[in-house]
């Protein structure tokens, strides 16, 4: 029997709320008061990925939100939507329901690419920028059509392009492909069986494979129809909110490679550290290190270019 939406309600210091913004009802997860912080996560994970920092951003004076993206956790499913344009619209949208007119975005993996996204297309909205694993979409794009490590590495994402079948592949045996993705992203030690559990789990909620793909296939199909190469072409525009990237040495899914030189679309100060050691999954294998170099650099005032 599969589980219900009921298991990503994990009891913490923090609270459990649904916010509607554009029509789709989100969870959301949130601690703390200060300037808003909003968490966006990455595939295969939900809000829980940012557990580490629901405690160390309150405790630095900031209002925390994590949200179950659209299609994840305890958020709507809606048969469509999962394009990065109306993602960032979502996102845009959550922060206005949430009493702010703007917020410190953190996106990890494809919350990544969607805050990127907004960055450009909702400029306002994003006062400053943290992306985790996530190179600029347009330097996804590119590293796609012309390097050949980057293609080997994103080998399941073109097997995700494939109807059904992925879904039943990620689902079955109770999402054990879940628990062999984030252990072949991640580096060493991470994650334990318990963690692995809690993604596996909240996987296997009814829509939740579907909805998590049609990421991957939009991004995919995109590129060769009209709404990709709009989209391609509003990307070239400069960021200007500040910028941090972080990103771990040893990600296996996304090459540090790729992601190095997004910083050519930053117009506004824009910081790169690489995490020796690290995976894919920086914020969770390495927390506290992590954590010491996102809120020093929330805390520098200028941060630096």
């Amino acid at each position: 029997m599969a589980p219900d939406e009921a298991v990503v309600r994990i009891e913490g210091p923090w609270t459990h709320r649904a916010v509607h913004a554009g029509g789709t009802r989100f969870h959301v997860v949130e601690a703390g008061e200060g300037p808003l912080v909003l968490l966006l996560h990455g595939f295969p994970q939900f809000w829980w990925t940012w557990r580490h920092q629901l405690a160390s951003l309150p405790a630095a004076g900031y209002r925390a939100v994590a949200v179950d993206l659209r299609g994840y956790g305890g958020s709507d499913k809606p048969p469509r939507g999962y394009d990065l344009p109306t993602l960032a619209a979502d996102a845009a949208g959550l922060i206005k329901a949430l009493g702010e007119t703007g917020a410190i975005v953190v996106g990890h993996d494809w919350g990544g690419l969607l805050a990127w996204t907004m960055a450009v297309l909702d400029p306002k909205c994003v006062h400053r920028l943290v992306t985790v694993s996530a190179p600029h979409p347009l330097r996804l794009r590119r590293a796609l059509l012309t390097d050949l490590a980057q293609l080997r590495a994103s080998r399941r994402a073109f097997g995700f392009q494939l109807p059904l079948l992925p879904e039943y592949r990620l689902t079955r045996r109770e999402g054990a492909l879940v628990g062999r993705l984030l252990d072949d992203w991640a580096g060493p030690g991470w994650p334990d069986a318990e963690t692995a559990r809690t993604y596996r789990e909240a996987f296997s909620i009814p829509a939740v494979s579907h909805c998590a793909l049609e990421y991957h296939r939009w991004f995919g199909r995109s590129q060769l129809r009209p709404d990709g190469h709009r989209f391609a072409r509003a990307m070239r525009a400069e960021i200007q909110a500040p910028t941090l990237q972080l990103h771990g040495a040893l990600d296996t899914c996304t090459l540090p490679r790729t992601a190095q030189g997004s910083g050519r679309y930053v117009a506004a100060p824009y910081r790169w550290r690489l995490f020796e050691g690290a995976g894919h999954f920086p914020h969770e294998e390495i927390p506290d290190v992590f954590d010491t170099e996102l809120l020093g650099w929330l805390n520098d005032p200028e941060p630096d270019r």
